[in-house]
C-alpha cells in the first residue's frame, strides 16, 4: 500500500456531484485513488505541503496532433485557413518517422503536463516511414499521463478528389487492420486505465464513406471510442454539402457517428438541429477555441450546446495551429469567447474550468477521473496561488481569471509528474534538444 497526503490546501476545487468547494483541506491518496477528503487527516506515507495552494482535478484535453509539436509556426502556414495551412504543412509531415513522432509526443505531453494535464486524447492521422501509433503511447508511458491515442487514418489523396498527398494516405484494408492491431494490443477497458485506445478517420474530406461506415462497425464491435474532425469552419461545411449533398450532421448521423462513445472535433459550425442532434444522441464535442482563432474558423457555439445539454470537453489541438499546448490558457480563451460572442455572463470562470476537468472526462467516456471524490482516481493539479498572477485576487478560485498557468505540482493515478513546476518523469532539457535538433533536419529538406 502507498499513501501520500496532500495537506492544508487553502481550496479544493471537487467538480463533484454537488460541485463542492472545501477550504482549508486534505486529500489522502491511497494506491492510485482518492481514499479520503477533510480535515485533519494524517499518513504514514508521503506528505506533501499545499498551504497557498488550490487544488483542482487534472485537467483532460479531449483533442490534440502530439506529431505537430515539430512543426509550430510553420511560414507559409501562419495566415492560412484551413485548407490552405494543411495543404503547407502535408509535403512536411510526409518526412516524419517513429522518432519524430516518440519525441514530438514526449515534447506536446510534457507541455500538457506542466499546465495541469492528467489525460490527454491524441488523434494521429498519419503514419510515414514507418511510424506507428505505439511510438506515442511509449511516450505517454514515459511521461506518466494518462493516455488516450485514437488511430486515425486518411485514405482518399489528391488524385481521388481528397485533400491529402496521395503519399500520405493508406489503403483501407490496411487501415481497418491495423485499427484491430491496436486495439487489441493496448485498449484497457478497466477502470483506472492508463491507455484506452479510439479509432478515428482524420476527417469527412480525407477518407471515404465507406471506410467511415466501416470504422464505426469496428468500433461498436471492439467496444472502443469513435473521434473525427466535424463542421471545422465554412469550407469544411461546403465540402460537405458538394461532395456529400448534405450537411456535416447529417452526414455523421447517417453513417453512424453519433452516439455516446463518438465525440468530434471543433464543431464551429453546427447548425440548430446538429446541436440537437447531439444533445439527444449524447455525441461529445471537443472545443479547440485557440486553434479556431489561429485558423480564422469561428468561434463555436459553446453556450448553446451546453444549454441544450451537449458533453463539451475542450482541446488544445496539434501546436501547428495553436501553437501552443496549454490547457489552462484554452480553458480561459474558451472562456473569454463565449463573453465575445454572448455577453460577459455567459460563462463563468469555474464553468469554464469544469469543461476542463469533468467535461472533458465526460467526453472521453471516463466515468473514473475528472472530480476529486472519494473512490476516483487520484489525477490532482495543485495550483501555487501566492505568486504574482494572483496578487491582489479577491477569489483564488477563480484560476482562469487570475491565478498560474502553469501547475505546480500533478499527480496522475497517484503518482507525481511534476514537482515544484518541474517535470519528475523526464529529462526535459534532453528531449527539448533533441525535438530542436530533429526541427532542424525537417527545415534543411526544404
Amino acid at each position: 500500500m502507498t499513501e501520500t497526503l496532500i495537506q492544508g490546501a487553502r481550496c479544493v476545487l471537487t467538480m463533484d456531484d454537488k460541485r463542492n468547494e472545501f477550504l482549508d483541506c486534505d486529500i489522502l491518496i491511497r494506491d492510485g485513488a482518492i481514499a479520503e477528503i477533510g480535515g485533519g487527516l494524517t499518513t504514514t506515507g508521503k506528505v506533501l505541503d499545499a498551504a497557498g495552494c488550490i487544488v483542482t482535478p487534472g485537467l483532460v484535453n479531449t483533442h490534440h496532433h502530439l506529431f505537430q509539436t515539430l512543426t509550430r509556426a510553420v511560414p507559409g502556414g501562419q495566415d492560412a485557413l484551413l485548407f490552405g495551412w494543411l495543404k503547407t504543412l502535408y509535403p512536411i509531415w510526409a518526412r516524419l518517422g517513429p522518432e519524430e513522432m516518440h519525441v514530438s509526443a514526449l515534447t506536446g505531453l510534457a507541455e500538457l503536463a506542466l499546465s495541469g494535464c492528467s489525460l490527454c486524447a491524441d488523434h494521429l492521422y498519419l503514419f510515414p516511414n514507418g511510424a506507428r501509433l505505439d511510438d506515442t503511447i511509449a511516450a505517454a508511458r514515459e511521461i506518466g499521463l494518462r493516455f488516450h491515442p485514437t488511430r486515425g487514418a486518411m485514405s482518399i489523396g489528391e488524385s481521388l478528389g481528397g485533400l491529402p498527398p496521395d503519399a500520405l494516405v493508406e489503403a483501407e484494408p490496411n487501415i481497418l487492420a491495423d485499427m484491430i492491431r491496436v486495439v487489441d494490443a493496448f485498449h484497457d477497458p478497466a477502470p483506472g486505465a492508463m491507455v484506452r485506445v479510439g479509432l478515428a478517420p482524420c476527417s469527412p474530406f480525407s477518407v471515404s464513406r465507406e471506410l467511415m461506415r466501416d470504422t464505426a462497425l469496428l468500433a461498436r464491435d471492439k467496444k472502443v471510442m469513435l473521434h473525427t474532425h466535424l463542421a471545422e469552419n465554412a469550407e469544411d461545411v461546403a465540402y460537405s454539402q458538394e461532395k456529400f449533398g448534405c450537411r456535416p450532421g447529417q452526414y455523421a448521423e447517417d453513417l453512424g457517428w453519433t452516439g455516446p462513445d463518438v465525440w468530434h472535433a471543433h464543431c464551429v459550425k453546427l447548425d440548430g438541429a446538429e446541436i440537437d442532434l447531439f444533445a439527444r444522441t449524447g455525441t461529445g464535442v471537443a472545443h479547440c477555441p485557440c486553434s479556431n482563432c489561429r485558423l480564422g474558423s469561428g468561434i463555436a457555439p459553446v453556450r448553446r450546446m451546453l444549454d441544450a445539454g451537449v458533453k463539451v470537453g475542450l482541446g488544445v489541438d496539434g501546436s501547428a495551429s495553436n501553437d501552443a499546448g496549454n490547457l489552462a490558457a484554452e480553458a480561459r480563451m474558451a472562456m473569454l469567447l463565449q463573453r465575445v460572442e454572448n455577453g460577459a455572463g455567459a460563462m463563468a470562470a469555474h464553468a469554464a474550468l469544469e469543461l476542463a476537468t469533468r467535461g472533458g472526462a465526460e467526453v472521453l467516456g471516463r466515468d473514473d477521473c475528472g472530480r476529486i471524490d472519494e473512490g476516483m482516481r487520484a489525477d490532482l493539479a495543485i495550483w501555487d496561488v501566492s505568486g504574482v498572477e494572483s496578487a491582489g485576487s479577491w477569489d483564488p478560485a477563480a484560476l482562469l481569471l487570475a491565478g498560474p498557468t502553469r501547475v505546480r505540482d500533478l499527480f496522475v493515478e497517484g503518482r507525481q509528474v511534476v514537482r515544484g513546476g518541474e517535470l519528475a518523469t523526464i529529462d526535459l532539457p534532453a528531449v527539448i534538444a533533441r525535438q530542436n535538433a530533429l526541427v532542424a533536419n525537417l527545415a534543411e529538406g526544404i
